[in-house]
C-alpha cells in the first residue's frame, strides 16, 4: 500500500499544496514548525478520520480559511491497495449556526466517489505512525496503551470496532446506574441488563486484545534485537483485569510475574469468546457489593493495560529513555508487519523525528530494516542523520514554510 498522490487545501499550515510520491522512502527535511509533522499527520488523518494530535478537528483547518466565503480544509488522496487506486476525500467545513452564535463544524468522507461515514471507511486502508510522543506508550499511562491497541485493531477488524462502540456505551450507561445504586436510587435488577450488555462485547475485545500482543510478542522481538544489535530480548504481556481461566478473590490484582503471564498465555489460547464472556459475568456478579460502594465498574477492557519486558525488566517502570524509544519504535515495526500479515499489505509507514535519540547502531540497524519498504515517508531536521547511500536511494523533499520542493542533500566531508 502506498500514497500516490496528496491534496491539501487549508489543513494546518498548508494553504495549497498538491504532492505526488513515489513508492518507496521519502524523506522530509525542514527546521522546526515549517510544516513536516503537519504533512504526516495529514496522511493519517486521510487513513484513519482522526488527528494523532488533536481530537478537535475545527484546530485543522488553516486560519486563513475564515477569510472564504464558506471556510473549509480538504483532504485528498490516491492510494494504492495491491495496484489498484482508491481515492479518498475529507471536507472539514465550518457552518454558521447564526449571528454571532459561532459555527458547527461538518465532514463528510467520501470513499471512490461514495460518501461513507467514519465507521464504514476505518479499515479500507492502513497506516502506521511513529512519533516522538511514541514514548509515553512505555512510560506514560495505561490509556495510552489501550488506545494503541484499539487504533490498530479497528483498522484491522470491523467487528472489533463494533464491539468497543457498544461496549463504550454500555459502560457509560452502567457506570450512571452504578452512581445512583451508591446514592440509594435506581434498581439493582438494572445491573443484570446491562451486564448483559457488556460481557459480550468486552469478551470480544479482550480475546482479540490478547490475539493482538500474542502477535505484537513474536513480530518485535526479530526488530528489537536488530536495533540493540542482540543486545537486548523485548516481551510484551498482555494484563486484563480479570483472568477469565481462573476464579480469584476479590482481591486479585495485577501484575503477576511475566513467567506466570506466560503460562496463562497459554491458557488464554483454548478460550472462545462465550466463555470469556461467562467469565466476565461471573466476575461482576462477584463485584457488585464494590462496585456499587465505588459508583464504578471495576473490571473490563477499560482497565486493561500492556506491559513491555526488556531482558526480564519492565520498561514501564525502570526503562531508560533509550531503551523505551527503542521499545516503541519496534512496538511500531512489529504494528507494521502484524497488519500485512493479517492484511497480506503493507501499510503506509509515517515515521515522525524518528532519528533524533537514536544512536548511530540503532540509526544503522533502521535504515537497513526500512530498505526494501513498499512505502515509508519519514522526516527530519537534518540530512546528518541518513547514511549517505541511504539518502542516494531515497526520495528527498524539503520543507519550508508549507512549501515542498525536490531535495539534493549535500553532507558534511
Amino acid at each position: 500500500m502506498h500514497l500516490a498522490y496528496l491534496s491539501l487545501i487549508n489543513f494546518r499550515n498548508y494553504v495549497r499544496l498538491e504532492l505526488s510520491l513515489p513508492p518507496q522512502v521519502v524523506i522530509l527535511q525542514g527546521g522546526n514548525a515549517q510544516g513536516k509533522s503537519s504533512l504526516l499527520e495529514a496522511i493519517y488523518y486521510l487513513v484513519t478520520t482522526r488527528s494523532p494530535h488533536t481530537s478537535a478537528d475545527r484546530q485543522l483547518i488553516n486560519w486563513l480559511a475564515d477569510r472564504d466565503v464558506l471556510p473549509h480544509a480538504r483532504l485528498e488522496g490516491q492510494i494504492y491497495r495491491q495496484g489498484t487506486p482508491c481515492r479518498v476525500a475529507i471536507t472539514l467545513m465550518k457552518e454558521p449556526v447564526g449571528r454571532g452564535q459561532g459555527f458547527l463544524l461538518r465532514r463528510q468522507i467520501e470513499f471512490n466517489g461514495v460518501r461513507k461515514s467514519a465507521a464504514e471507511f476505518l479499515g479500507e486502508l492502513l497506516v502506521v505512525l511513529f512519533s516522538p510522543h511514541d514514548i509515553d506508550l512505555v512510560d506514560g499511562s495505561p490509556d495510552g496503551r489501550r488506545r494503541f491497541l484499539d487504533v490498530a485493531l479497528c483498522q484491522l477488524d470491523a467487528q472489533y470496532c463494533r464491539a468497543l462502540r457498544r461496549y463504550n456505551a454500555a459502560l457509560t450507561q452502567r457506570n450512571f446506574l452504578l452512581r445512583h445504586l451508591r446514592q440509594g436510587q435506581g434498581s439493582r435488577r438494572e445491573l443484570e441488563v446491562w451486564d448483559e450488555q457488556l460481557a459480550p462485547p468486552g469478551a470480544y475485545i479482550m480475546a482479540r486484545r490478547q490475539q493482538a500482543v500474542d502477535g505484537l510478542d513474536r513480530l518485535s522481538q526479530p526488530f528489537h534485537q536488530k536495533l540493540t544489535g542482540g543486545g537486548e530480548r523485548l516481551r510484551l504481556s498482555y494484563e486484563p483485569s480479570f483472568d477469565p481461566t481462573q476464579a480469584p478473590p476479590l482481591n486479585y490484582q495485577l501484575p503477576l510475574a511475566f513467567g506466570e503471564l506466560q503460562e496463562r498465555r497459554k491458557a488464554w489460547s483454548g478460550l472462545d469468546v462465550s466463555t470469556i464472556a461467562a467469565a466476565f459475568r461471573a466476575r461482576l456478579r462477584e463485584l457488585r457489593e464494590q462496585e456499587i460502594e465505588r459508583g464504578t465498574t471495576l473490571i473490563g477492557p477499560q482497565r486493561d493495560d500492556l506491559h513491555f519486558l526488556v531482558n526480564g525488566v519492565d520498561m514501564t517502570i525502570y526503562g531508560s529513555r533509550g531503551q523505551q524509544r527503542t521499545v516503541a519504535l519496534s512496538l511500531r515495526l512489529a504494528e507494521r508487519a502484524l497488519m500485512a500479515e493479517e492484511r497480506g499489505e503493507e501499510p503506509i509507514l509515517l515515521l515522525d523525528d524518528v532519528m533524533s535519540e537514536l544512536d548511530g547502531m540503532r540509526r544503522a540497524a533502521l535504515m537497513e530494516l526500512l530498505d526494501g519498504a513498499e512505502q515509508a515517508i519519514l522526516t527530519t531536521t537534518d540530512w546528518e542523520d541518513y547514511q549517505p547511500d541511504f539518502l542516494a536511494r531515497a526520495h528527498c523533499l524539503s520543507v519550508e514554510a508549507g512549501q515542498i520542493k525536490p531535495a539534493s542533500p549535500t553532507l558534511a566531508k
